[in-house]
């Protein structure tokens, strides 16, 4: 009847949708596999790039400096790899110097063709930026590691892609698949940078407020930014809720409360 006849449509409809998804994946698998080996033809590599590292720095005026290194696998994205740094050495809105900084440490992980933590050694790694940061990563990289590894960049502006040896970017046309793939790269590299320097601004925020609450120690300060997150969270929660941290009685989320 009527109630068979909606069963048998919702089944056809769930099969024809399984078949789109599966045409989908099966269509993306080739569009990555034509940009990897496009890449490899532009930027005359050794062997197609199957693991592509991307690299970009975050900062405000060089204060609160962090790096970014994501890391994409056959063309896909693999959060589990990805990597951020903290930037410990140096002063300043100095960008090119934290470049440096970030590669410095990731390359310097030992034999990192057998490393679980960090993975094998990457067949390209992308710098987003210009001439002047492909040339400040590449004072440093040692002879064996520049042997192995293919270093480029990426400038925004004009999206031109800058390799080591040659004076002239090279310029790929806005459909090139490669270049979709290399600005994907680039863009993750800098959402995954931008991301956590907010956390990290966010949490600064909430300690400078914190640091203004009489009765609010390091160790209280630490549990109230483990367990609410941020700011908002914070200002959001009752007394109660403040008041389940280890430590903190009524008089004291009272104050927290007032002040935040």
């Amino acid at each position: 009847g009527p109630k068979r006849e909606l069963v048998d449509m919702v089944a056809k409809n769930a099969r024809q949708g399984l078949e789109s998804i599966r045409f989908k994946l099966i269509r993306d698998d080739a569009d990555q596999s034509g940009a990897l080996e496009e890449l490899k033809t532009q930027l005359n590599l050794k062997n197609v790039p199957a693991r592509i590292e991307g690299y970009d720095i975050s900062n405000l005026s060089g204060k609160m400096a962090v790096g970014s290194m994501v890391v994409f696998e056959n063309g896909k994205p693999s959060p589990s790899r990805y990597r951020r740094f903290r930037i410990k050495a140096v002063e300043g809105p100095d960008d090119y110097g934290m470049l440096r900084e970030v590669i410095n440490r990731r390359f310097k992980h030992g034999d990192m063709l057998t490393s679980s933590e960090w993975g094998p050694l990457p067949d390209l790694v992308l710098i987003d930026g210009g001439k002047g940061q492909l040339g400040a990563v590449l004072g440093i990289i040692s002879d064996e590691i520049a042997g192995r590894v293919a270093f480029m960049s990426l400038a925004k502006e004009n999206e031109e892609i800058f390799v080591p040896g040659r004076n002239q970017p090279i310029s790929l046309t806005k459909n090139n698949p490669a270049l979709h793939l290399l600005q994907r790269v680039r863009d993750e590299a800098h959402r995954f940078a931008v991301s956590y320097h907010r956390n990290i601004r966010s949490k600064k925020s909430i300690e400078s407020l914190l640091d203004e609450v009489e009765g609010i120690g390091p160790g209280r300060k630490k549990a109230l930014i483990q367990h609410f997150g941020s700011l908002d969270n914070i200002r959001k929660a009752s007394k109660e809720q403040i008041m389940q941290i280890k430590g903190i009685n009524a008089e004291l989320a009272k104050r927290i409360k007032e002040r935040i």
